[in-house]
């Protein structure tokens, strides 16, 4: 601001200003501009003048030569995923739209897409039909669970949770929140639907006053499905069901089991009031003959709930415990090297258990032992991956309490951890692989 009343006096002190501040004038017009605004209206025009009567740098075209070509196939993951998705085959999808057509009945004449059934079935839409898990087939006769390559099964039971229940609804959340998914994943570049069989025969029937006697039922269930070749994949419920579900895929192989269990929890008590509860299964899973505690991999362990019981029983089983700080340190590619090194070395198989409080709780609140700390969702699932390419005889997933979670995101981790796995299963060619260590007929419980 000037107070110079003089014309000339006035052009000085901007031809001044300008000299003095250069910088201001190439690189900050506006400002230069809001000064001589503030001035005379002659100053403005003069201000103007020699504004636009000095020369400006020109502007060079920068050449980024250092940047991938997106386009370039043999560069981007993003590019080569979409050349793959002509390699996947349509048969499976095609066959779903007429068995559609043919049970749903053929749609309205202004419907002009011909493939659109009265009544739903099928994926589409997302929002409508039965909530099976993926809308996958819904097997009623549990004796045909053999003629699939997975069998997903609820296990509705909370009676062992030791502080917030709700985890018997853990896989009602799970299967209606997988309607939203198709089984088609773009950077893998994988089908499910196309490339194996899934079905889903329904909940465990539970006894909600009763550890031991839903044990049985547990045990039974999974030893039946992993009897016939189909691999168990497990929605809980509280995490008391990792002891049964091992017993019963144990019970039907002379095989020895490896176990790799992601967690914040150590779960190895033999006891927490005076029951088998949520606190426990690993104390008695590796009680089996032929699931050793050197075995057990635990990942993820730590924060202010695990409690000291279960520390003496960790040192004296020799128990492979990895912290937040272990995978901080060595990071999840080496921390996945070594769970597989330990968990397979001396068995001919390996059972997942996933706990869904192993993840950080701002992602998961819907859970009944929330722990801050955890593993963000994108560690998580490479972690599941690596784990999952090299074959597993069945896994579970569990603590989903769907009462205390926001929009359905606990669930929907849950959900994408399965998938996930089968298809780091799938890709890897390691679907299957389970069926030879069944050895032994199923005998109920």
């Amino acid at each position: 601001r000037t107070s110079h009343t003089s014309p000339t006096a006035s052009f000085s002190f901007v031809r001044l200003k300008l000299a003095n501040c250069c910088s201001c004038l190439f690189f900050h017009a506006p400002f230069t501009t809001r000064y001589c605004e503030m001035s005379t209206p002659f100053v403005f025009r003069q201000g103007r003048t020699v504004f636009q009567r000095l020369a400006r740098p020109t502007k060079a075209v920068q050449q980024r030569s250092h940047h991938p070509d997106p386009f370039n196939p043999k560069v981007t993951k993003g590019w080569k995923a979409a050349l793959k998705e002509a390699e996947i085959p349509r048969t499976k999808m095609l066959e779903e739209i007429e068995h559609g057509l043919k049970m749903g009945l053929p749609g309205a004449s202004s419907i002009e897409d011909r493939t659109i059934p009265t009544f739903s079935r099928g994926e589409l839409p997302h929002f409508a039909g039965i909530n099976t898990f993926l809308k996958a087939p819904y097997v009623e006769d549990a004796n045909l669970v053999g003629d699939y390559d997975a069998t997903v099964v609820g296990i509705p039971f909370d009676g062992g949770c030791t502080y917030r229940a709700g985890t018997r609804f853990g896989p009602q959340g799970i299967r209606r929140i997988s309607a939203l998914y198709t089984p088609y994943n773009y950077e893998k570049g994988i089908d499910l639907r196309e490339e194996m069989t899934l079905c889903d025969v329904g909940d465990c029937f539970t006894i909600p006053a009763n550890l031991e006697k839903s044990f049985d039922q547990i045990s039974n269930a999974v030893a039946h499905i992993a009897s016939t070749g189909s691999f168990p994949i497990i929605l809980g419920g509280d995490h008391s069901i990792g002891f049964p579900t091992v017993r019963g895929i144990a019970s039907v192989t002379s095989k020895n089991i490896g176990i790799i269990h992601v967690d914040r929890h150590a779960d190895i008590q033999e006891k927490d009031m005076d029951e088998r509860m949520h606190t426990t299964p690993y104390f008695h899973a590796t009680n089996l003959p032929n699931v050793n505690p050197k075995n057990l991999v635990q990942i993820g362990i730590g924060g202010w709930q695990v409690p000291r019981a279960a520390v003496p029983n960790m040192v004296e089983r020799e128990t492979n415990i990895y912290t937040m700080d272990d995978i901080e340190h060595f990071g999840i590619d080496k921390i996945a090297e070594m769970a597989l090194d330990r968990a397979w070395d001396g068995c001919d198989a390996v059972y997942m258990s996933y706990d869904i409080d192993s993840i950080e709780a701002a992602f998961v609140p819907g859970t009944g032992w929330p722990e801050p700390g955890g593993l963000l969702p994108r560690e998580a699932l490479k972690l599941v991956g690596l784990v999952a390419k090299e074959g597993l005889c069945g896994m579970e997933v569990v603590e989903v309490s769907p009462p205390y979670d926001h929009a359905d995101i606990t669930s929907l981790m849950a959900l994408r951890i399965v998938v996930d796995a089968l298809g780091a299963m799938v890709s890897h060619g390691t679907m299957g692989q389970h069926k030879k260590i069944i050895d032994k007929p199923f005998v109920p419980f």
